[in-house]
């Protein structure tokens, strides 16, 4: 049960830090953070899963291009506005509905099944996040807390439940867009952070499903 609970703690840990990269523009201290000792521990731990070694060695490579950049917050906060705030003949828009939409427009069926799925497990969007449901921020910290809701059931049917709903999100809410979204990052980001964050995001997923069928 320990070892059960520690990986989701892991998990959740991830998404929740993908989430929070993809939410807002860095700041200074973020930027510290991402390049500090304890973030650089906590790369060399998920390196040592083959799947992840080259993607978190792209993302390592990214952030030491960061230190050489200048004004390196003030030109990540630029990329991500050109990203993420613009439109999707120019950027990678982190919705949903802009990939799996039927309309093409924002608030589309996705962010109505995402509200679905919020609504049903009681998780609440951040109050200081006012996006859509289908932000990729929110659909990935959603991800993160309904992996920690299967650490708080003690019967082992549920928590088996639980896992499964884990994978029936990613393969219905996550994975049908990801892709795209990548392509988009890899068509725009001129620089490359955010293109080498989606390249370990969706790393991430792939082996996290597998890990969920038990493959």
């Amino acid at each position: 049960m320990k070892e059960f609970n520690a990986i989701n703690e892991q998990r959740a840990e991830f998404y929740w830090w993908m989430s929070s990269l993809f939410a807002n523009e860095l700041t200074q201290e973020d930027l510290i953070n991402y390049q500090g000792s304890s973030m650089d521990s906590y790369y060399s731990a998920l390196a040592m899963t083959d799947e992840l070694k080259a993607p978190i060695a792209g993302f390592r490579s990214a952030l030491a291009a960061l230190k050489l950049r200048e004004d390196a917050q003030l030109e990540l906060a630029a990329d991500f506005c050109g990203l993420f705030l613009s439109t999707p003949k120019t950027g990678a828009l982190p919705y949903a509905s802009m990939y799996i939409g039927e309309t093409g427009l924002l608030n589309d069926k996705p962010a109505q099944e995402m509200g679905q799925w919020m609504e049903k497990y009681g998780i609440a969007q951040r109050k200081d996040f006012n996006e859509p449901f289908d932000h990729l921020a929110v659909v990935l910290d959603f991800m993160g807390n309904l992996v920690i809701l299967a650490n708080k059931e003690t019967e082992e049917d549920k928590q088996e439940a639980l896992m499964q709903e884990q994978q029936v999100f990613l393969e219905t809410m996550v994975t049908p867009w990801l892709g795209s979204f990548q392509k988009s990052l890899e068509q725009f980001d001129g620089f490359g952070f955010y293109k080498a964050s989606g390249v370990l995001l969706n790393a991430f997923v792939a082996l996290d499903l597998s890990f969920l069928k038990g493959e």
